[in-house]
C-alpha cells in the first residue's frame, strides 16, 4: 500500500512546512497551488514535494485534481492549515503495513483556535474521510464546505488531524466573510429561499446552540467567540443571499 498526500495552496507559507513535514508515512507529497504570490510553492519543492501550479475552479474540484494526479491510488488528503498526529501518524504505518480493510477512512480534527484546543462547541470530533481510495471516493460540493463520499466501506481511526485554525479575531472575521460568500452563493444557487423569519430566529438559534447544547461554555472565552461568530456566520449567510437574489 503506498500513499500519496495532497494538499492544495494558495499563499501556505506558514503552514506549508508544518504540514508537510507530518507527513512522513506518504510516499509522495502532491501540492496543487492556485496563485501563491509568497514562498509557499518554494518551501514545498525544498521539502520534496510535488508542486503543480493550477487556476482556481473551486474546493472540490481542485482536491479531485490533485487526487487525479496522484501516482497512487489511496489519497491521504489534507488542508495546508492541518497536520497529523503522532498517533494517526502511526495508525497509518499500520494500515500500510498490515493492508487496508476499508476504501476509505475517517479520523478526528481538533482544531485549535486563538491558542486554545477546542473540545466542545461542536467542533469537536469533527470526524472526517480524508484517507481513501481514489477509485472509491472522490470530492464533492460545489461551493463550500465540500466531503469525500464514497461507494465503498468506511473505517475509523481514532489519531487526530490536528487543525491550526485562526489566530486572531482579525484572521476569523477575513476567513468568515469569504466562507459566508460560498455558502450564499450555495444558497442562490439550489433556489432556497431565506425568509425575514429565518434572518431574525436562526442567528441567535445558532448562539444557543453552540455555546450552550453543545457546551461552547466548556471551552473559556474561545467558546464564547466561537459561538457568537457562529451565530454571525448564519445572519451574513443569509443577508448575503437575499441581496444576492435581488440581482
Amino acid at each position: 500500500m503506498k500513499i500519496s498526500a495532497t494538499i492544495i495552496t494558495c499563499n501556505e507559507e506558514r503552514n506549508i512546512v508544518r504540514v508537510i513535514e507530518s507527513l512522513r508515512c506518504c510516499d509522495e507529497i502532491i501540492v496543487v497551488d492556485s496563485g501563491s504570490t509568497d514562498r509557499t510553492c518554494e518551501l514545498a519543492a525544498n521539502l520534496g514535494a510535488k508542486v503543480i501550479e493550477s487556476p482556481w475552479p473551486g474546493y472540490a474540484k481542485q482536491k479531485n485534481l490533485a487526487a487525479e494526479r496522484a501516482e497512487n491510488d489511496w489519497i491521504l488528503s489534507l488542508d495546508a492549515d492541518e497536520a497529523l498526529s503522532e498517533g494517526l501518524e502511526a495508525e497509518i504505518w499500520r494500515i500500510k503495513k498490515q493492508g487496508p480493510q476499508f476504501d476509505a477512512y475517517t479520523m478526528p480534527r481538533l482544531a485549535k483556535y486563538l491558542g486554545r484546543w477546542i473540545l466542545h462547541s461542536g467542533w469537536y470530533p469533527d470526524r472526517k474521510v480524508r484517507l481513501y481510495h481514489r477509485g472509491k471516493a472522490s470530492w464533492k460540493g460545489d461551493f463550500v464546505h465540500e466531503s469525500v463520499f464514497t461507494d465503498g466501506r468506511t473505517g475509523h481511526l481514532e489519531g487526530q488531524i490536528l487543525h491550526h485554525t485562526c489566530d486572531s479575531l482579525s484572521e476569523h472575521l477575513r476567513t468568515l466573510d469569504r466562507y459566508t460568500t460560498l455558502a450564499a452563493e450555495q444558497l442562490v444557487f439550489r433556489k432556497e429561499k431565506v425568509t425575514l423569519w429565518r434572518l431574525l430566529v436562526d442567528p441567535p438559534w445558532t448562539f444557543i446552540s453552540t455555546y450552550f447544547l453543545k457546551r461552547g461554555f466548556q471551552d473559556g472565552l474561545e467558546g464564547l467567540v466561537i459561538a457568537y461568530m457562529a451565530a454571525f456566520y448564519t445572519f451574513l449567510k443569509y443577508a448575503k443571499a437575499r441581496f444576492m437574489s435581488r440581482d
